[in-house]
């Protein structure tokens, strides 16, 4: 047997105020995504903000269901109503945060592994790295260059 070592390098900003004006910017618009979260079982608040090429910001918030199957994360509700909506246009950079009603988010809280597959779909699409910022409700800001260093063996077309 062989090993191997797969290894990602994330930038880290010590908070909102470190990051480039125009990541700032979206990063506001996901605070005030992450606002309109219906979530009242988890109590779990997600906002998502995406930068398209074209210039035009996207939101998404996650929305929950009794059902808990049927919910959906902020990263895929804004990524498909891009999709959906700009079909056409790159997807530049996105910028995520969470907060908790029950406790204080501190810590960066990246995407789940169902939104990383939606986000390496649309990278695949688009044949271009898609620049992923994420924080919890204040404090430090984690930048992955791409979704394959967040979801480094992706699954994508090529299997199928």
């Amino acid at each position: 047997m062989k090993t191997i070592t797969i290894s990602a390098d994330l930038g880290v900003y010590e908070n909102e105020a470190e990051l480039p004006e125009d990541v700032q910017k979206l990063m506001q618009e996901a605070i005030a995504a992450r606002e309109k979260s219906y979530s009242p079982y988890s109590q779990f608040k997600v906002g998502a903000a995406i930068l398209l090429e074209n210039g035009k910001v996207v939101t998404g918030s996650n929305q929950e269901n009794a059902s808990y199957p049927a919910g959906l994360c902020a990263e895929r509700t804004a990524i498909f109503y891009a999709g959906a909506t700009y079909p056409n246009i790159k997807i530049k950079k996105m910028a995520l945060t969470a907060r908790s009603e029950k406790q204080k988010v501190e810590v960066p809280t990246p995407p789940c592994g169902s939104c990383r597959q939606a986000i390496a779909e649309y990278e695949v699409r688009q044949d271009e790295p898609i620049e992923i910022y994420f924080m919890g409700e204040k404090g430090r800001v984690v930048k992955a260059s791409s979704v394959s260093d967040l979801l480094p063996l992706i699954f994508d077309s090529t299997y199928l």
